[in-house]
């Protein structure tokens, strides 16, 4: 199976390119926004040295779904989605956090957990927790947003008092946040899923707040299935789950957690095949719909052409 590890495109009025871990961001006459976003694949902010087959299209079509569904709640900066790996859309300036909302103790915060702390990001979790239950409420942990390397913990006392994001404006996105995890919980619930948490990217254009990037993909958020949760909790059994998570812990039984000496381990063709699987059935379970892969002989010349058609028309 072939994937695209990177791209090497040059759009007319081409401005600037940037390389990020899994997309290419093509900027157009610095108003437009071309997102390709490729097959690779990041775990503990390092990219892994295989591509993953499909991938790019499961992200970029599950957050074109979800962006359309929630557009209501928080206008989005996409304007087109002219090919299954790509999202064309307004240049938005960034905040420099990420709003990571936990709705279940799991991934990064149950690793605190263990570890003995009872704060995360500032925000106070009772005693007696184990792995994956049900937190009293969903909690907004927050991330300052790395250009390099790795992203850092942060308290919203910390965000306000460094003067990263007004008041004004963490305000609002605390409540995008919550209300676009609940639209998020709904939709996932549907589909027999549970959204256990999620992060939100957001950007401001002409004083409008807007939702960037993706949302409620598998790179961005951890599903666990709906049935027998609560069966599993009651016999400490390991959730089922669908997200980068086993991603995560295949790396960490082989002896990988992104520090300094570590190696990534060999990722045969079974592994990455398995992977991709793995993203595809998270397609199907929360789109509701086959996954139909799109033409991968020629995916450069494919997304430059629909590009290109694209651009003449926005």
């Amino acid at each position: 199976m072939k994937a695209l590890k990177e791209t090497h495109f040059n759009f007319p009025n081409q401005s600037n390119f940037y390389k990020g871990k899994v997309r290419d961001v093509y900027t157009i006459a610095d108003q437009l926004m071309v997102m390709v976003v490729s097959d690779r694949i990041s775990a503990f902010d390092v990219v892994l040295p295989e591509a993953i087959p499909f991938k790019g299209q499961v992200l970029n079509q599950i957050a074109a779904k979800f962006l359309a569904a929630t557009q209501d709640i928080v206008p989005n900066w996409v304007l087109s989605v002219p090919d299954p790996m790509v999202t064309i859309g307004r240049i938005c300036e960034p905040f420099k956090v990420e709003m990571v909302i936990r709705g279940y103790l799991a991934g990064h915060a149950w690793r605190e957990y263990s570890a003995g702390k009872r704060s995360v990001c500032g925000v106070a979790l009772p005693e007696g927790l184990k792995e994956n239950d049900k937190l009293p409420q969903p909690i907004i942990t927050p991330t300052t947003k790395a250009s390099v390397g790795h992203d850092e913990d942060i308290s919203k006392e910390d965000i306000l008092a460094k003067g990263i994001v007004s008041i004004t404006d963490y305000e609002k996105l605390e409540e995008y946040t919550y209300a676009l995890y609940q639209r998020g919980t709904e939709i996932a619930a549907k589909s027999g899923l549970i959204l256990v948490d999620t992060k939100y990217e957001f950007g401001s254009a002409d004083g409008v707040i807007y939702l960037i990037d993706e949302i409620h993909t598998p790179d961005s958020s951890r599903y666990f299935y709906a049935e027998g949760y609560q069966e599993r909790q009651d016999n400490n059994e390991p959730q089922k789950q669908l997200s980068k998570e086993f991603v995560r812990k295949w790396l960490i039984e082989n002896g990988f957690q992104g520090k300094d000496g570590q190696l990534v381990p060999e990722m045969t063709p079974e592994i990455v095949n398995s992977i991709s699987e793995r993203y595809i059935e998270l397609y199907e379970q929360i789109v509701g719909e086959a996954f139909i892969k799109a033409d991968a002989d020629a995916i450069s010349s494919r997304i430059e052409a629909n590009v290109l058609k694209a651009l003449e028309t926005l």
